[in-house]
């Protein structure tokens, strides 16, 4: 399409219509000039640094802070902390090296906050190339001052990074004077620092204009006769700068900048050309600037009299076949081009929107979301455009034809790619729609409005045909899974997505299906993938034509390592759609435990001549929906994965670091009172989303209570909380509070939710389980003896209990008690569970028990009497001669629960003996060397990976099952999983030495309750007489 046919065909103006929702006025024509205001001069301007020409540490900590999960201002009121005085000045005056400021600003926030404060990351950051970036419009004013013959100079409080070189991130070239206070001794708002300066330029103060970000030193400036401007925003800045000096200093269009050496085009043919075609008479000078992003065809500003255009074209050099699909008259810049009219407005790069409110970014997104909507809404018969692309196998077209692209441009064997390019054909999506599509609809192609999130104009169509629109969906999704140092295209799925605003993904998609009334589709994995092998072939030409010189970006060379890695991302969503077909194929043999392989022409199950383990029944279609047995967290889904990235960070930053001090507490004689730090972590868990994560799926359907997460999905989360002693009680998952709430939740009536339910989920009180007794064999539920009677409107309770985990506590207001309402009734109906609440008369508590010596307070385990407790009638659960049914539903997902953590005990105590063993000498070499270590760490190892697999197992068939088809599979665990980290943890403190022993560690915690749980969870005894009875009954 040449120019003339641009602006001509009756076709291409819809499309411009299209493309351009909204026609806006044109910017003003030419460029408004000052005066000088009362005839004074200025001979030079003075900069600062840090929030004038490069973003400011105050900027970058708030957005640290977020993805970090620190409190909000930890790092700016720490900077502040001591005024003159402080780490922060006396670092900028280089009074203490680089290692100290860490150590000492280090404390402060961490001190501030409560909690660890990585503050070498925030530091690494501060100083990052990534960040530290000169403003364009600065670099822009700076030329331009230097043009008209002024003086510039840096004014800076720097320091000295650790390899002893000053922190400057600026080429010293742009100034004439550069002062910075590491090297002088000497901070603003010292007036000496501000006199050094001007010395130095040889100027007297009404002759230099000074601009900084900070209050005070503005102040200190001004009074010393220097014209001052407060900069809180570079763009602001300039303009009042441009009122002081009386001429313009930008060149007027953003994301601009001069054209690069190997990207020139012939500015008088096509100078010629334009008059020609848009018939204007002019003899001034046509202004060429090339846009800075766009990685294939290179994006040029163009003014001519009184027309602003952009002009697209492909690169030069020979190409790849079918690339840069720009088929325009070319004898005029020398290939193929277009024009356009110029759309001002704001493009946002930064798919993460910094500097925006949550709510503003989320506008954002629904305003690109509903924008692509109209796209795909679009009638393409009804414009004419029904030969705009062939109909039908789009899909197909693009997988061939990308392939053809990556193969044109292949530098090397990237082995994701060979797989993907075998899997694609064979996995295509057996339903499409027909709609326009974009091609590469992404927010940094749109135009917004400046001042409201409104979708003015869709750029780069250059890929735009007939096809299926859920390409651009998932294109337009790429960067929810890139991360924010990813060099190309910046994504933010290292951030969190709920404090930004920005929708997650599904959200996303979920909003465009709704819009345009579509049922969600199944196979977005697919999608997924080949929009990511579609980016690594972009990616791959890219730096193929770098090699020739060809690309039209400066960051084109960088690309050759990125295409493996995104190939790795698509190759992941490849295996996941996998899983999703694989899970969802029938059962053939229900009675039969299956091994299966993944062909690649079809997937099967194999039964013939397999053992059965396992009872498990066919899987009704509620059942089947639940999800496949997951073995890695990064093969969760996209939502439960970044939960469980969260809940990981959390403990990094906030649990692990606090775990000292919460131990001394359990030691001191405020013991039996709970610690103030964890009910902080606890707030802090809540607002994180990392609270009352354990409630099932099929127990919680409607997600009313908790976070909706399979078996499965919690054993990952369960495993990573089980790692530290306190993290089940901060993120209230702990027992045997969760055993109760599932209870209520289970078997509750409205009433006793309200009452007891919702205190327990909010965290405001704490409850204890009422079954084991001192006289008999308790692991036998129906041996019970404390007695439940009917009086009048009451129950009254009589009985002796011990080990009640729980009740010491003075959070606990709420007891599940089993008792006998009816000796004579059949064995399994004797039995009756009561909700009893603690301040009730009659409840005795006779003393705390230890196990090993540990009293585990504040809630301990308490030996309780209850003499004539008085119980409303309205506390019995589910009916009288109930309790045997519901103290087995309610120990089925529980008792696993404990198996989960129980990996997470293993998993700390190996990578505890890994560390240490590393660190000790022992006979003449370290302990690591000795053949004896090599082999407990191989042996723990592989029981841990053996023991966790049998956890996943148990926790997919209660989600594909139910919990009672699962006896077999939690026995199995209930037998396997304490013993395993009994021995895990024994061999760690052997290592360890008598440290082992020691409450420095949490590894004879870890032993204690591991070994404890080999009878508080039912005693091996009862789980091999099940497995062993099962193993008989089910035979091959």
């Amino acid at each position: 399409m040449c120019v003339r046919s641009c602006f001509q065909s009756s076709c291409l103006q819809w499309a411009w219509r299209t493309a351009f929702l909204k026609h806006i006025q044109r910017r003003h024509q030419g460029s408004h000039r000052w005066t000088h205001l009362g005839g004074s001069t200025y001979r030079a301007v003075i900069f600062d640094m840090g929030g004038v020409l490069i973003p400011s540490p105050g900027r970058v900590a708030a957005e640290w802070e977020v993805q970090n999960r620190i409190p909000s201002g930890t790092i700016l009121k720490a900077l502040m902390e001591g005024g003159e005085n402080g780490p922060w000045m006396r670092f900028m005056r280089a009074e203490i090296t680089a290692e100290g400021f860490l150590r000492e600003f280090g404390r402060l926030c961490s001190e501030m906050s409560k909690t660890s404060v990585p503050v070498d990351s925030f530091f690494s950051l501060l100083t990052s190339e990534r960040v530290a970036k000169q403003f364009p419009v600065m670099t822009e004013a700076i030329t331009q001052i230097r043009a008209k013959g002024l003086q510039t100079a840096v004014l800076s409080n720097n320091f000295y990074l650790p390899n002893q070189k000053s922190f400057l991130p600026l080429d010293r070239k742009q100034f004439d004077v550069v002062v910075e206070s590491c090297v002088e001794g000497i901070c603003k708002p010292d007036p000496r620092i501000y006199k050094l300066c001007l010395e130095r330029l040889g100027l007297q103060p009404s002759e230099s204009i000074f601009l900084d970000d900070l209050g005070p030193n503005v102040k200190a400036a001004a009074s010393l006769g220097i014209h001052t401007i407060k900069v809180n925003d570079p763009e602001t800045a300039v303009k009042e700068l441009e009122a002081l000096l009386g001429f313009t200093l930008r060149l007027g269009v953003p994301n601009t900048q001069p054209v690069r050496k190997t990207m020139e085009i012939p500015k008088d043919s096509l100078k010629k050309y334009l008059k020609d075609l848009l018939g204007i008479q002019t003899t001034g000078p046509l202004e060429l600037l090339q846009f800075d992003h766009g990685q294939s065809n290179p994006t040029y500003y163009i003014r001519l009299a009184n027309r602003d255009l952009v002009l697209r074209k492909k690169p030069p050099g020979t190409l790849l076949p079918s690339a840069h699909a720009i088929e325009r008259e070319f004898s005029v810049v020398g290939t193929p081009f277009y024009v356009m009219e110029y759309c001002p407005g704001l493009i946002y790069k930064d798919p993460s929107l910094p500097g925006l409110e949550p709510s503003h970014r989320r506008a954002i997104y629904t305003a690109m979301n509903t924008v692509l909507c109209k796209i795909h809404s679009v009638d393409p018969q009804a414009v004419g455009l029904e030969d705009y692309g062939k109909q039908g196998a789009y899909i197909p077209r693009q997988v061939r034809t990308w392939v053809k692209q990556y193969r044109a441009s292949e530098t090397s064997t990237i082995p994701a790619m060979e797989r993907l390019i075998e899997w694609l054909p064979l996995h295509l999506p057996h339903q499409q729609r027909t709609t326009l599509v974009h091609g590469d609809f992404r927010l940094d192609n749109l135009v917004f409005h400046p001042e409201k999130p409104e979708v003015l104009a869709v750029l780069d169509w250059e890929l735009s045909t007939l096809g299926d629109p859920l390409i651009d969906v998932a294109y337009s999704c790429l960067a929810h899974y890139l991360p924010s140092s990813f060099p190309v295209l910046r994504g933010f799925n290292d951030c969190d997505l709920t404090q930004l605003g920005i929708p997650a993904a599904e959200e996303y998609f979920r909003m465009y299906c709704l819009q345009m009334g579509l049922p969600p589709t199944e196979n977005w994995n697919f999608y997924m993938a080949f929009s990511f092998f579609r980016l690594a072939a972009i990616l791959q030409g890219v730096y193929w034509r770098s090699l020739t010189g060809q690309a039209s970006s400066a960051h084109a060379e960088q690309t050759g390592k990125l295409t493996e890695f995104v190939s790795n991302l698509a190759w992941d969503f490849a295996v996941k759609e996998g899983f999703r077909v694989f899970k969802e194929m029938p059962f053939k043999n229900p009675l039969t435990r299956f091994c299966h392989t993944w062909a690649r022409s079809q997937s099967q199950w194999y039964p013939i001549g397999t053992r059965s383990y396992s009872s498990v029944p066919e899987a009704s279609p509620a059942h089947a929906s639940r999800g496949g047995l997951v073995i890695s967290p990064e093969s969760l889904s996209p939502p439960v994965r970044e939960l469980y990235h969260r809940l990981k960070r959390f403990m990094e930053q906030h649990v692990y670091p606090a775990e000292p001090e919460l131990q001394s507490h359990q030691a001191s004689a405020a013991r039996w009172s709970p610690s103030p730090l964890i009910e902080d972590l606890k707030e802090k868990a809540k607002a994180e989303g990392l609270w009352n994560l354990f409630l099932p799926l099929e127990a919680d359907p409607e997600k009313k209570y908790g976070a909706g997460l399979t078996n499965v999905e919690y054993a990952h989360l369960c495993e990573l909380m089980g790692t530290s002693l306190y993290a089940p009680e901060i993120c209230n998952c702990s027992a045997p509070d969760t055993g109760n709430m599932e209870l209520l939740v289970r078997y509750g009536t409205e009433a006793q939710k309200a009452r007891w339910l919702m205190p327990l989920l909010e965290g405001k009180a704490r409850s204890c389980f009422a079954m084991t007794e001192p006289q008999v064999a308790s692991s036998d539920a129906t041996n019970i003896e404390a007695s439940i009677r009917e009086e009048d409107s009451f129950y009254v309770i009589n009985g002796h209990k011990w080990w009640i985990t729980g009740i010491l506590d003075p959070r606990c207001q709420l007891c599940v008690f089993m008792g006998k309402t009816d000796p004579h009734a059949p064995r399994h109906r004797q039995q009756s569970v009561l909700l009893v609440p603690m301040d009730t008369p009659g409840i005795k508590i006779i003393r705390p028990l230890t196990v090993y010596g540990l009293e585990d307070a504040p809630g301990g385990h308490g030996e309780v009497r209850f003499e004539r407790v008085h119980v409303p009638k309205e506390n019995m659960v589910l009916g009288p001669g109930r309790g045997f049914e519901i103290t087995q539903g309610r120990l089925g997902p529980g008792r696993i629960h404990h198996c989960m953590r129980l990996i997470g005990f293993s998993e700390r105590a190996l990578a505890l003996m890994k560390a240490r063993v590393k660190s000790r000498v022992a006979f003449g070499k370290p302990l690591v060397e000795q053949g004896t270590v090599l082999a407990d760490i191989a042996q723990s190892r592989v029981e841990i990976e053996q023991a966790r697999l049998l956890v996943l197992r148990a926790a997919h068939v209660m989600d594909l099952a139910g919990n009672k088809a699962a006896a077999l599979d939690i026995a199995m665990i209930k037998m396997v999983a304490p013993s395993m980290a009994s021995r895990v943890i024994d061999r760690a403190i052997q290592a360890f030495g008598a440290a082992g022993l020691s409450s420095d560690y949490p590894l004879a915690q870890f032993f204690t309750w591991a070994r404890a749980l080999r009878f508080a969870d039912g005693p091996d005894e009862v789980h091999r007489a099940t497995v062993a009875k099962l193993e008989l009954k089910h035979r091959i």
